[in-house]
């Protein structure tokens, strides 16, 4: 390969990154100590070793949807509209971990999600647009984002209020 271009490796790589970015900065918020431990959690909550687990799957497939919609995209608009849908998509997914985690307030972090989970849902229509693979590949997120939702409105109502 002699240029680094749409159908490239720099996309795997920016894409790479970006996820990477998003995953540690969440995680360095996300505290599982003696607060979090406290809390009430419903019978169905996934246990805590399965977060990783999930995270992980999630933002590889999400970098893949990424990837894939972007090879899809054949104008600049396009491109430019994207790499904003997943950027401002990576802030709220930094800004849930930070309500919930760093400031100890599901009851914020039930409104964020809600943001995030419309970000998600907006990401995955416009990525289903360019390729229905791409659609395809960001569902497991949507999917995560919503059960990760009625889970932190689960641990508003059985803990709440946040003060």
């Amino acid at each position: 390969m002699t240029t680094l271009n749409r159908a490239g490796m720099f996309p795997v790589a920016i894409a790479a990154v970006a996820a990477t970015f998003v995953a540690v900065v969440g995680a360095t918020m996300t505290d599982l100590g003696p607060w979090y431990r406290t809390l009430a959690k419903p019978g169905w909550a996934p246990p805590d070793a399965m977060y990783g687990i999930a995270w992980t799957l999630v933002f590889a497939t999400t970098a893949l949807g990424s990837v894939t919609a972007w090879r899809a995209i054949t104008d600049r608009a396009a491109g430019d509209w994207l790499i904003g849908l997943f950027a401002f998509n990576g802030f709220l997914n930094i800004l849930w971990s930070l309500l919930f985690f760093r400031l100890q307030r599901p009851d914020w972090a039930a409104i964020e999600v809600v943001v995030l989970g419309v970000s998600v849902f907006v990401l995955t229509l416009f990525a289903w647009r360019h390729s229905r693979a791409a659609g395809m590949l960001l569902l497991p997120y949507l999917g995560w984002v919503v059960l990760a939702g009625a889970l932190n409105w689960e641990i508003v109502r059985l803990n709440g209020p946040f003060a």
